[in-house]
């Protein structure tokens, strides 16, 4: 009795699985084991891991977080343009300063537009309003071999949610993104002669300050 049944219960088995399984599963039978795992990104997490467990990724997010911190990261343009003004210029010099003090370290800048046009159209401005900023940080003695790739995500990323002309969606963002290969980086040991390095150069003699009229004054009646 047990045999004629159990053909059947392999059956109704294979036929509840049929039902409730992912047909992605199924399908992944006539591929290479694992492709199905892969969704074409699989060298990402990977590399994630690999700077995690070295300390790259850490190295990486402070200097970030420090670049944001210390100088503006972004610049905004004038309603369909990417004709960097004077204070985006200004902003842009305090970066270049400060990207030259890490030939180390590489930068990537990202183009936003706001949600007037086309998707097609601001896709193509974003990346206009990167080159724009990626030349004149060349201009300012940073080599463009360091800025490593310009991305623009047109009008994905609002800061501000409207449909309406906003300044503070049309942007250009600078970001840390890695280090130059084959150069000697932070990783090596090499921190404490960047951190030297910058001292050196800030230490610089500052001319003594000059006393105000009624400063003199005050000092001759005492």
């Amino acid at each position: 009795m047990a045999k004629r049944t159990t053909p059947l219960l392999a059956a109704a088995s294979l036929l509840a699985l049929t039902a409730c399984g992912d047909s992605t599963i199924f399908s992944s039978w006539t591929q290479p084991a694992g492709q199905f795992l892969d969704e074409g990104s699989f060298g990402n997490p990977t590399m994630n891991n690999v700077q995690i467990h070295n300390g790259e990724k850490q190295v990486l997010i402070d200097l970030n977080s420090r670049f944001a911190r210390e100088v503006d990261t972004v610049v905004t343009f004038d309603f369909n343009s990417a004709r960097l003004d004077g204070t985006a210029q200004a902003v842009l010099r305090r970066q270049a300063s400060w990207i030259r003090q890490f030939p180390e370290v590489r930068f990537r800048v990202y183009g936003h537009t706001d949600l007037v046009g086309s998707d097609a159209y601001n896709k193509r401005l974003g990346k206009r309003r990167a080159n724009a900023v990626v030349a004149f940080l060349a201009s300012q003695g940073v080599s463009r071999s360091r800025l490593e790739a310009l991305v623009s995500f047109g009008e994905t990323q609002p800061v501000i949610a409207t449909t309406e002309r906003e300044r503070r969606n049309r942007r250009a963002v600078t970001e840390v993104s890695g280090f130059v290969k084959g150069h000697p980086t932070l990783l090596n040991g090499k921190y404490a002669e960047v951190i030297f390095r910058e001292y050196v150069e800030s230490a610089t003699e500052q001319p003594p300050q000059e006393e105000s009229g009624l400063e003199a004054i005050a000092g001759a009646a005492q």
